[in-house]
C-alpha cells in the first residue's frame, strides 16, 4: 500500500517542451455512502461504489513550457469555450496537488473538458472532471519518469484526484471500486479507490444504471457544506459505523449473487444519507415529490413482478434505477411506462458498469 510520502517525486529523467494528452474519466455511484470527511479531503467512512460507463467527462490538457514565475498558468475551455467561473476551483486543485507535481509551475496549460451528459443536468460532473483532469497530469508525470509504473500511475491519480473531488478517486479504476480504510477488505485506503478486490457474482456483470432526472437544477447545498454538516451531528458516529457494517455486509452479497440482500443495503444507505441530512443543522430536504413517486413506483414494481430493481440516490433528487442486465427489457419499459412522467421534461440516462479512465 501507498503512503503520502510515496507520491512525492524527487526528481525528473526527462525533460518535455511542449504537447497534449487527452482522457475521459466515468461518473460513478456509491451503494455505501461516503458522508463526511477529515482533513485534506480524507473520507469519515469507508465506501463502495459502481463505475459507470457512459455518463463521463473528455478532458484534454495542452502543456507548453514557460519561466517559471511562481504561478499557476492556465485556460479553461468547457465545450471549447472559455469557462471562467470553473477556474477557482482548477486553482485550488492545483495549490492541493503542487506538492506532488512539482512541475506544475513549469508550464502553461489549456484545460479542455466536456460531458457526454447534458450540463446542469444535476449528475455531478466534479467526480468524472477530477479524475480525467488528475489522469491528465500523470501522463505529463509519466513523460517526465518513464519508469513509472502503471500500478502507481493508476493510485496516484486516484490519490490527486481525491484532493479535488473526494468522490473523483472511485472514478479512475473500475467496475467496483473501494476508498476508505476498511479493515477486511485488503489494500483499502482513505488515500486513494482500489478495485474490489475479491470475488464478484456475474449477475453482476452489466448491472445497469438507469438515471431518472428529476431536477435539473442547482444543487440545494453543496457537497463539501454538506459533508461539513456532519461535523457534530448527532448521528455521525453511528452512521459511520453503519457505513462500516453495511460494507462487510456486502462482501458475502457479491460473492454469492444474493439481490435481495443487495437491495435492503443499498436502498437503506440512500435513505440514510438523506435521513443525515434532514437530521443536520441547519437541515435540508434534498428529495423532491416525485423522487417519492417514483421510488414507491419501484417498490410496487418489484412487488408484483419479483424483479429485483433497486434505487440509490446521491445527495439530490435524481434517482439511480439499478437492475441485473437480464431484466433491461422489462425495467425500460417500466421506466417508460410509469416513471417518465416524474422526470424534468422526461429526461432520462441509460448507463451500466463500466472500466474507469480512458485515454482518448
Amino acid at each position: 500500500m501507498l503512503e503520502i510520502a510515496d507520491f512525492i517525486p524527487s526528481k525528473y529523467n526527462n525533460t518535455i517542451d511542449r504537447g497534449s494528452f487527452s482522457w475521459s474519466a466515468p461518473s460513478n455511484i456509491a451503494l455505501v455512502k461516503y458522508w463526511g470527511k477529515k482533513d485534506k479531503q480524507i473520507p469519515a467512512n469507508p465506501s463502495v461504489s459502481f463505475t459507470l460507463n457512459n455518463c463521463k467527462t473528455i478532458t484534454s490538457l495542452a502543456f507548453a513550457k514557460k519561466q517559471n514565475d511562481g504561478n499557476f498558468s492556465f485556460d479553461l475551455l468547457f465545450e471549447g469555450k472559455p469557462k471562467e467561473d470553473f477556474k477557482p476551483k482548477i486553482q485550488k486543485f492545483l495549490e492541493r496537488v503542487e506538492v506532488y507535481l512539482p512541475f506544475l509551475k513549469d508550464y502553461h496549460f489549456t484545460i479542455d473538458t466536456q460531458n457526454t451528459f447534458p450540463h446542469s443536468s444535476g449528475i455531478a460532473s466534479s467526480a468524472s472532471g477530477m479524475a480525467a483532469l488528475a489522469m491528465n497530469f500523470m501522463s505529463l508525470e509519466k513523460a517526465l519518469n518513464p519508469a513509472m509504473t502503471e500500478e502507481y500511475f493508476l493510485s496516484k491519480a486516484s490519490f490527486l484526484a481525491r484532493l479535488g473531488s473526494g468522490s473523483a478517486c472511485r472514478s479512475v479504476k473500475g467496475q467496483v471500486v473501494v476508498w476508505g480504510n476498511q479493515s477486511n477488505i485488503k489494500r483499502s485506503t482513505d488515500l486513494y479507490g482500489v478495485e474490489y478486490p475479491y470475488e464478484i457474482h456475474p449477475v453482476f456483470n452489466n448491472f445497469q444504471d438507469t438515471i431518472l432526472l428529476v431536477d435539473k437544477g442547482e444543487k440545494q447545498v453543496s457537497s463539501t457544506v454538506g459533508h461539513d454538516l456532519m461535523h457534530n451531528h448527532p448521528f455521525a458516529e453511528r452512521r459511520f459505523a453503519q457505513a462500516h457494517e453495511n460494507l462487510d455486509k456486502l462482501i458475502p452479497v457479491f460473492k454469492n449473487g444474493d439481490l435481495e440482500e443487495f437491495i435492503k443495503i443499498v436502498e437503506s444507505e440512500a435513505l440514510t444519507l438523506h435521513a443525515m441530512m434532514m437530521t443536520s443543522l441547519p437541515y435540508f430536504i434534498l428529495m423532491k415529490p416525485n423522487t417519492l413517486q417514483i421510488i414507491n413506483a419501484i417498490w410496487k414494481f418489484r412487488n408484483e413482478t419479483k424483479i429485483p430493481v433497486c434505487f440509490t440516490l446521491d445527495a439530490g433528487a435524481n434517482v439511480h434505477v439499478l437492475y441485473p442486465n437480464e431484466f433491461k427489457e422489462n425495467v425500460l419499459q417500466f421506466i417508460k411506462a410509469e416513471l417518465v412522467g416524474y422526470c424534468q421534461n422526461g429526461q432520462y440516462l441509460c448507463d451500466e458498469i463500466g472500466n474507469g479512465a480512458l485515454s482518448n
